[in-house]
């Protein structure tokens, strides 16, 4: 397809015309069967909300098939309105648009659905095995028009994946506002997304898919080199280092995909239990694992030879998570450090694939016998926990990645509660994550260089070592670790090939060190030598989200249930000059158990931006120190008093601590 064709399907949206019907591409992988949950009127209405999207001289012809489409799959996709242009990000300058931001967004939005990057792609489904970008395609096709559309004095506001129209604003308004699955609070369950889901009204927009901000598994590679560094540090007592270590996980579906290349980073040997053939192979095609394989007793001979020879190398094992703990259980193989990254979040419904069944029986079962399935899942996860504390009985350290697995694994009746009332297993933000990075305001920000350039990205790479190298001068000692860990990553990021999709970068930088590398960049922008680039962070982010059993683990003074933090976070960000926000229930745990939020923001090298650079960043971070501060956390703390030395504007209430021995003889 030409550029010109390709820019008039984007201004066409929905076509005048139907286009020829369309099946799905076995090649790609797809979204599981889902659950048939809704009664025979709901299934009407399903159709009819459907419709509202084509002029009724259509409706005869599309009522059927969106009908077959819902009862095959559970949910209503229109393949036959799949763009018949390839999927994936172009430069900025190919897009058809009368405003700059808009094109940022058309292309990040494309990047979330490129199949290379995106985990269920025919389906609008980005990771997490239902992080949705949009419900169906006629909504996708409806926002790319608005958005070729809309000026610098319009904001289109997105509910659930759902567009519902340009309204005027002004140029200091974001240009995208985005809601995704804001449910009453008493319909949050897991069957009420299964429903409303499939009545087309809400979608499940986990965290950096329903808000364009997908950077394939790079997204979260940083972060997980981060914790598995900062987890040997805790257990190498004799300074040994990393050569050597074991570290046994789960999933590469989604962003689960990073750990392998996470493990090769930090240097240690590690396998990653993936049940999906498609999914293991998709990884190690792209070079995000080492090797895969199928048969336990070869595998941990080419494990143990790793170890003892200290060479970083990173397996898929091609079965269940479930029977590899229990092979290393039984045949006494020590590991160092244990995780879990399947996407229990989404226990029900292709999350998690339970052990003594094949993928395809899974899918079977799950679509046709769901409550079976689900029994099915639950006894699973007693085993796996069994195993699991067998083996930290033996000296492993397991930690919870913050995605259900323990929460989901209680419920199921696992022995994985203390007398007090906690999991027996830290989550990673809560031993690791939290007060090592959150506390200080360091978190998952990042960036894509718009013109598509590997050139530009290399450049940027560049600035941001030289920002974090003049910071490093004069870090205190509280931080200095957190920014040598994060120049190591900058300076070896083009070697280690992060890059699928859009040319995109993370780096786990503090608020100081956001706004001067989103300033370098401003500057290069502005003198030529490098394209526009998008800002943006991970929503699981200092700020961004309340997750009780992930982000905000670590806050101790009741209010992890609260949700405050989130909405004020994407509140001020909008008005400080955000290019566009984004608001979601649920994401990485669950469904009604978490809120969060994240933001874009183009730099242009314009002077506006350099204004929004520094209102907009210092706010996005010290939001959520402030409120780390209040609950009482020490690195919090000193970090919030520093913001406030440095700014002067920034006045935040400071905690009175009480005293223990006081309160305890009440």
């Amino acid at each position: 397809m030409s550029a010109e064709d390709f820019k008039t399907e984007i201004r066409q949206g929905i076509p005048d015309s139907l286009p020829p019907k369309k099946t799905r591409d076995e090649k790609y992988s797809h979204a599981p069967v889902r659950k048939d949950i809704l009664s025979e009127r709901e299934k009407k209405l399903a159709v009819k909300n459907a419709l509202r999207y084509f002029d009724s001289k259509f409706h005869e012809e599309l009522a059927p098939e969106f009908a077959e489409e819902l009862n095959k799959y559970g949910r209503i996709y229109m393949y036959r309105f799949m763009p018949d242009y390839e999927m994936h990000a172009r430069p900025i300058e190919d897009y058809p648009a009368s405003s700059k931001q808009a094109a940022a967004i058309m292309l990040m939005i494309q990047n979330n659905l490129d199949p290379a990057v995106a985990q269920h792609s025919q389906e609008l489904i980005t990771y997490g095995g239902n992080g949705a970008v949009f419900q169906n395609w006629a909504q996708y096709r409806l926002t790319m028009q608005y958005l070729s559309v809309m000026t610098d004095d319009q904001t289109l506001h997105m509910y659930s994946g759902h567009p519902m129209g340009l309204f005027p604003s002004s140029p200091d308004a974001p240009r995208v506002v985005v809601t995704n699955g804001m449910m009453i609070p008493n319909y949050s369950s897991q069957d009420d997304w299964e429903r409303y889901n499939a009545l087309g009204v809400t979608q499940y927009g986990q965290m950096t898919a329903g808000s364009y901000m997908y950077i394939g598994p790079q997204g979260i590679v940083h972060g997980t080199t981060i914790t598995v560094l900062n987890a040997i540090r805790k257990i190498d007592k004799e300074g040994t280092g990393t050569g050597g270590k074991l570290f046994v996980t789960s999933g590469l579906g989604g962003m689960s995909g990073a750990q392998p290349k996470a493990g090769n980073i930090a240097g240690c040997v590690s396998i990653t239990a993936e049940i999906n053939p498609l999914a293991a192979k998709k990884r190690h095609e792209q070079g995000w694992v080492d090797e895969i394989e199928s048969d336990l007793a070869t595998l941990m001979k080419k494990v143990e030879s790793d170890r003892k020879g200290k060479k970083a190398r990173s397996y898929a094992y091609l079965g269940n998570i479930v029977d590899l703990w229990e092979y290393l259980d039984k045949n006494d193989i020590s590991v160092d450090l244990g995780s879990d990254q399947t996407s229990l979040h989404n226990p029900w419904a292709g999350g998690y694939y339970p052990v003594g069944y094949s993928f395809e029986e899974s899918n079977e079962m799950m679509a046709k016998d769901p409550e079976k399935f689900k029994k099915a899942v639950k006894d699973s996860l007693l085993r796996q926990i069994q195993a699991i504390n067998k083996l930290s009985d033996k000296g492993m350290y397991f930690f919870d990645y913050g995605n259900a697995f323990l929460l989901e694994a209680s419920r199921a009746g696992a022995d994985i509660i203390k007398d007090n009332g906690e999991f027996t297993y830290p989550s990673y933000v809560q031993d690791i994550m939290g007060p090592m990075c959150f506390d200080y305001g360091f978190g998952p920000f990042r960036w894509v260089c718009t013109s598509g350039k590997p050139e530009d990205l290399d450049y940027t790479d560049k600035l941001a070592s030289a920002v974090l190298r003049e910071q490093k001068e004069t870090a205190d000692q509280e931080i200095s670790t957190q920014i040598d860990d994060n120049i190591t990553w900058i300076e070896a990021a083009g070697d280690n090939k992060l890059v699928v999709g859009s040319q995109a970068r993370i780096l786990y930088a503090d608020a100081k060190g956001r706004m001067a590398i989103a300033k370098a960049f401003n500057d290069a922008i502005k003198d030529g030598k490098i394209g526009p680039v998008v800002l943006g962070r991970d929503h699981h982010d200092v700020s961004g989200t309340d997750s009780p059993y992930r982000e905000t683990s670590n806050i101790y003074d009741g209010s992890r249930f609260t949700a405050d933090m989130a909405i004020q976070n994407v509140i001020g960000d909008s008005f400080r000059g955000a290019t566009w926000v984004s608001i979601h229930n649920g994401g990485g745990v669950g469904w009604g158990e978490v809120i969060n939020g994240g933001f874009g923001m183009l730099l242009d090298g314009s002077n506006q931006a350099e204004d929004r650079i520094n209102s907009m960043l210092f706010y996005d971070v010290n939001n959520g120190i402030s409120r780390r501060a209040w609950a009482g956390n020490e690195g919090a703390l000193f970090a919030i008093k520093e913001a406030m030395k440095n700014n002067p504007s920034l006045m935040v209430t400071i905690p009175n601590k009480a005293d223990d021995d006081l309160l305890n003889n009440l």
